[in-house]
């Protein structure tokens, strides 16, 4: 464990860490269902799903033996010229299942990758028009990425503070809480009246690195209903929200009114591999079904639908409509709830809220929730210490299992929080 430690500091550089003062990154040699194996065999769990991307559990047979398969017949293929099975099979699943609007799939990558897609083919929906709309609006507190494109709709924050003099400029207005939904609703339907927006983009219902803050499906519905009453469109950023997570299969099943353009990642293989999907209703379509190569969308990367990983995805989306999985979904919701109300009203605990297979807590500190808060430092190691992999945003803790997760596992969890409660931190 020492040589790993010693080679991964001479040689690697981890996301969203200091190069100095960081704690060691463990190694880990496997994973199997709810947990994670390091050298020695400690067995970690996995409580976070590794950034919300593993679904099943890890090292599923089903998933591995479909990447298996596909790996010895084609491993990788250009997509422009060329098509394959499991690309056109995940494409004809995912709209069977998506809001019936939508027409298209789109691949790449990830999730900033599909947000890219999405925002790059909703300003050109507008040049092929020949209609200049250059604004886009976004909720504050919004989180879509890392490339350029996906910082500049979301917040200015510790995460793009080097990068401001370079992000295109976005309309934001208030996080649609239940005390700031008149102020929310004001500064939207005035930027619309304005005429010149070609996009609203949201994380619905529950946003994701802004600290798992849930606000109404009633109100977002409110807000797309007036964007595409005034021809704007609308892109929900699902990367985190879909397959399941909430509940229902997307969170845009919550909605009356369907957004135009939805981005797809991290679930979408159950964790197995990367891929992206942004799928586009038929409306935008027809303004790029044209023989001119001005038209046409001229986007694309090197491992766009790469067979393996549409593979995973096909075996991953089978596992996700079994019975079994969607009670097991409806179970850890339940679990959730329960705790969630034996919560409420704690002396140490500022919110503490649920919605499907997530839920947050947010902890009373001197000051407001932030990202950089201090008790992250306590709350990392304390739960690592008992073996529970729980990345705080701060001073907020999430829970967003793998739908496996046992109940046993889950009191653990739950235990593990009520003892570090009963702290004096």
């Amino acid at each position: 464990m020492a040589d790993w430690e010693k080679r991964d500091n001479t040689t690697i550089w981890h996301p969203f860490s200091p190069l100095e003062g960081s704690m060691p990154h463990l190694p880990v040699i496997s994973a199997e269902g709810p947990w994670l194996i390091t050298t020695g065999g400690r067995k970690i769990l996995d409580a976070v799903s590794s950034w919300w991307v593993n679904l099943h559990g890890h090292s599923h047979p089903v998933i591995a033996k479909a990447i298996a398969r596909q790996a010895a017949k084609l491993e990788h293929v250009m997509f422009a010229g060329f098509t394959h099975e499991p690309a056109i099979q995940l494409a004809e699943s995912l709209l069977r299942i998506l809001p019936d609007n939508q027409s298209r799939i789109f691949y790449s990558d990830n999730g900033s990758t599909s947000v890219e897609v999405a925002v790059k083919l909703a300003f050109q929906y507008w040049y092929n028009q020949g209609e200049k709309r250059n604004q886009v609006i976004a909720l504050d507190g919004a989180y879509h990425g890392d490339t350029f494109g996906a910082m500049s709709v979301g917040e200015r924050s510790i995460f793009t503070q080097p990068f401001f003099p370079f992000l295109f400029e976005v309309d934001f207005i208030p996080f649609p809480s239940r005390d700031a939904e008149e102020a929310s609703w004001k500064k939207f339907t005035a930027l619309i009246d304005s005429g010149n927006v070609a996009s609203f983009i949201f994380e619905p219902i529950v946003q994701g690195a802004a600290g798992m803050r849930m606000y109404r499906p009633e109100f977002l519905d409110r807000l797309i209903q007036y964007a595409q009453a005034n021809d704007v469109l609308c892109i929900a950023d699902e990367v985190m929200t879909g397959f399941g997570r909430l509940g229902r299969l997307f969170a845009s099943d919550f909605l009356e009114n369907k957004p135009d353009l939805i981005c797809l990642s991290k679930g979408l293989t159950g964790g197995a591999l990367p891929l992206g999907a942004t799928s586009i209703s038929a409306h935008i379509v027809k303004t790029f079904q044209t023989s001119d190569l001005k038209k046409a969308f001229l986007h694309g990367h090197s491992y766009t639908a790469n067979p393996m990983a549409c593979a995973a995805a096909n075996a991953s989306l089978e596992l996700l409509e079994k019975e079994e999985c969607q009670k097991n979904i409806s179970r850890i919701t339940q679990n959730h709830e329960r705790f969630v109300r034996q919560l409420t009203g704690h002396a140490k605990i500022r919110d503490v809220r649920s919605m499907g297979t997530i839920m947050a807590l947010e902890f009373h500190t001197d000051a407001d929730s932030s990202y950089i808060s201090e008790l992250r430092n306590k709350l990392y190691p304390f739960f690592m210490e008992r073996n529970i992999l729980l990345r705080p945003l701060g001073n907020l803790i999430y829970l967003i299992p793998p739908y496996i997760m046992t109940d046993g596992q889950l009191s653990e969890i739950y235990q593990a929080i009520e003892d570090f409660l009963a702290l004096d931190y």
